[in-house]
């Protein structure tokens, strides 16, 4: 096949253009040590990545395979809403925490690979954490524990004064 320079371009730029959602589905998000402190005043860190854009928050797990006990994924929003959250495309299984803007984990619910049923938090809500499936109760974390201050600054996306 022959192209003119003009149509070669347009060729050579559309297969670069065609790259790119590969290139930026392997971006890495931010990642913090956030701090839960359970009811009993003791604390537990997880590593989290931080999806605060709605692209980051559209991908989220999708497509991983692996995700170790002790890391998670922080959905940050900017306002209180109801969250419902899918497992479409997510083949490890998790489990999700819905977090008011104080920090305080107000529902925790086990998601199926695969499964398009949505998982909605009941109220309003800030952030939604996700974790391998039973990390929650593993590490003794359940509704009424909350962010560390710390930790809620970082979700909020401001510092601690």
């Amino acid at each position: 096949m022959i192209f003119n320079r003009g149509a070669r371009s347009l060729a050579v730029a559309a297969a670069i253009l065609s790259f790119l959602p590969l290139a930026c589905a392997d971006r890495r998000l931010s990642r913090e040590i956030l701090s839960i402190v359970r009811a009993d005043g003791s604390a537990v860190t997880i590593d989290c990545e931080i999806a605060r854009t709605e692209a980051e928050q559209e991908t989220g797990y999708m497509g991983r395979k692996k995700i170790p006990d002790g890391t998670g994924m922080l959905f940050a929003f900017r306002s209180d809403e109801r969250l419902s959250f899918w497992m479409k495309n997510t083949p490890h299984p998790l489990s999700i925490a819905y977090i008011d803007s104080a920090g305080i984990i107000r529902e925790i619910y086990d998601m199926t690979p695969y499964s398009l049923e949505t998982v909605s938090s009941e109220r309003s809500v800030r952030y939604a954490l996700e974790v391998p499936k039973g990390w929650f109760a593993r590490a003794g974390i359940a509704g009424g524990d909350r962010l560390s201050p710390e930790s809620l600054a970082i979700a909020a996306g401001t510092s601690v004064p």
